[in-house]
């Protein structure tokens, strides 16, 4: 089967969003398929195409910004050529280009699945909001396109203003997630070069450096955390620094981290690759989501932490809420209140022993041969309906 899927961002890029479509298209090339990535050409040094892992990337290059939008004016003529190439089509949303790409699988014929991760919100100002509203036309248009939708859980979906139009097109599909084996020798060098003075407990942040992430509510907490726990270390786990559209939020937040920094209270691991993220997460005794809206659905850093059986507090915003119900490895905190984030960690580090699961099964759920296989059939079922 020859898939093609589009979507804005692609790796080297960093977030949840091009992780899920990196393992599922690994996954599909492992199992035999062809996958070609269309994608933007984010960074300038990035190559227009190349191979990685049995995957075609063709980037697209961009004229200018909106904000976290890129313009792409050629991405319409090599979307022709591609979506007439495809057997299937893959978006990944949201994103301003997958309209198109959706109207092309339609009058193609060629099945056509929405994959939807979050809602957007746009950081303020004129132009950024009116990249906003072009992006939610774009994706309504795409939604009205396409054959299929997936989404990781139903309790998003059930709560989001986008998804409840299109419920009758909705399929439900956890995201995949998998980590490198390391050695044990990894795991402690890991602790000895990020926590040499052995401070703990380590309170884990898997995450951009971005305003939906409710950083600050963290920091809030945190006072309450040290009073009980005054060795207590947070390692921040991602990209914290020139974060586009986000540079404002680092520098209102910075002062207040520095004089954590400086206790050695908070430390920035930076941003880490899977095989590192399998030696950061053995380190941990809790991982935090103080995630504030709807641009965060599910949290697969959640997943990634159980699989080592670290628990989770994460916000109980639709979707995000998931991984600690079905899993019952941590707790669930009020949306933006520090105090309630500070109650749950302290509940999680005083009776680690409740907050246990089985991880080889939770392995088993969201290993990626399996989501891949999920797509398949779907898929398949599209392509039997479109024959007829």
């Amino acid at each position: 089967m020859k898939i093609l899927v589009v979507l804005t961002y692609y790796r080297p890029h960093t977030s949840g969003l091009t992780i899920y479509a990196e393992r599922l298209c690994r996954a599909w090339a492992q199992r035999g398929h062809q996958v070609t990535v269309l994608t933007s050409q984010f960074d300038p040094a990035l190559p227009l195409e190349e191979s990685q892992h049995g995957v075609h990337i063709v980037r697209v290059p961009v004229l200018f910004r909106l904000s976290k939008g890129v313009i792409m004016p050629k991405f319409g003529l090599t979307a022709n050529r591609l979506t007439r190439w495809a057997d299937v089509i893959q978006l990944h949303l949201p994103q301003f280009d997958a309209a198109g790409v959706a109207l092309r699988g339609r009058l193609l014929r060629k099945p056509t699945v929405i994959t939807y991760h979050c809602d957007l919100r746009m950081p303020p100002g004129f132009l950024a909001q009116a990249a906003n509203q072009a992006v939610l036309l774009m994706n309504n248009l795409a939604g009205l396109f396409t054959h299929r939708m997936v989404t990781y859980t139903r309790d998003y979906a059930e709560n989001s203003a986008y998804l409840t139009r299109y419920m009758g097109k909705l399929h439900v599909i956890p995201p995949p997630v998998v980590l490198p084996q390391v050695p044990p020798e990894a795991v402690q060098k890991f602790a000895e070069v990020n926590n040499p003075q052995r401070r703990r407990p380590v309170i884990g942040m898997a995450a951009r450096f971005a305003t939906e992430k409710g950083v600050e509510v963290l920091l809030d907490a945190l006072p309450a955390i040290l009073q009980r726990y005054p060795d207590a270390q947070v390692q921040f786990a991602g990209p914290y620094q020139n974060i586009i559209g986000e540079e404002q939020y680092f520098a209102r937040l910075s002062l207040s981290i520095e004089k954590y920094i400086a206790s050695g209270n908070w430390r920035f691991v930076g941003s880490l690759s899977p095989e590192q993220m399998a030696a950061y997460y053995p380190n941990l005794d809790v991982l935090v989501l103080p995630s504030l809206n709807s641009t965060e659905a599910f949290g697969l850093v959640q997943i990634e932490a159980m699989l080592n059986g670290v628990p989770s507090v994460a916000s109980n915003l639709p979707g995000v809420r998931q991984p600690v119900k079905i899993h019952g490895m941590g707790q669930i905190a009020p949306i933006g209140d520090s105090r309630g984030l500070a109650e749950a960690v302290l509940e999680v580090l005083d009776h680690p022993e409740k907050y246990q699961a089985d991880t080889a099964e939770i392995a088993r759920r969201y290993d990626p041969d399996t989501i891949a296989a999920e797509y398949e059939k779907l898929f398949d079922e599209m392509q039997r309906e479109l024959q007829h």
